[in-house]
């Protein structure tokens, strides 16, 4: 059997000096203070980003003109060590319904005496269907996750400092 990159997860670890609690919570609760507003898929600018903390949450965004824009589901909430999202966005950067045709973000954090080291893999990209390989690509790409997890990272370090 031949395995296509669509098969294959993308994987980013970072370690931030915070601890599992405090990364957790600004990951989920706090997702508002350092998702990149360029990175959303409504129809106006991006307001304010969601995540409701528990299993079968929306993930959403909030934009300028009123509406609100899922893009994603809690498939599972066990803080502070893992957290589970349905990719609920199309290859064409549009909203799938279908949790079945939508790939998975899946984020562990992994206490390190003082510090947690924050392990994510999206995984599924087949489930995406032709558009599987151009998701892939598009998150692994440097404006991808390695991008968000750095923007992460930083927000972390200013709540430490506060």
């Amino acid at each position: 059997m031949t395995t296509s990159l669509n098969d294959r997860p993308v994987r980013k670890s970072i370690i931030v000096n915070a601890s599992v609690h405090d990364a957790f919570d600004v990951f989920t609760a706090e997702i508002d203070s350092w998702w990149p507003r360029t990175h959303h898929i409504g129809k106006s600018p991006m307001v304010r980003a969601i995540v409701e903390p528990r299993a079968g949450g929306r993930c959403y965004t909030e934009q300028a003109d009123g509406t609100e824009c899922d893009w994603g589901r809690v498939l599972a909430w066990e803080p502070p060590s893992r957290v589970v999202l349905a990719w609920q966005i199309t290859h064409q950067w549009g909203y799938e319904p279908d949790v079945a045709k939508s790939s998975e973000v899946e984020v562990r954090f992994i206490p390190l005496g003082a510090a947690t080291r924050v392990d994510l893999e999206h995984r599924h990209f087949e489930r995406h269907g032709e558009g599987g390989e151009s998701m892939r690509a598009s998150v692994d790409a440097p404006n991808g996750w390695t991008t968000i997890m750095g923007l992460y990272a930083n927000r972390v370090k200013e709540r430490a400092a506060a």
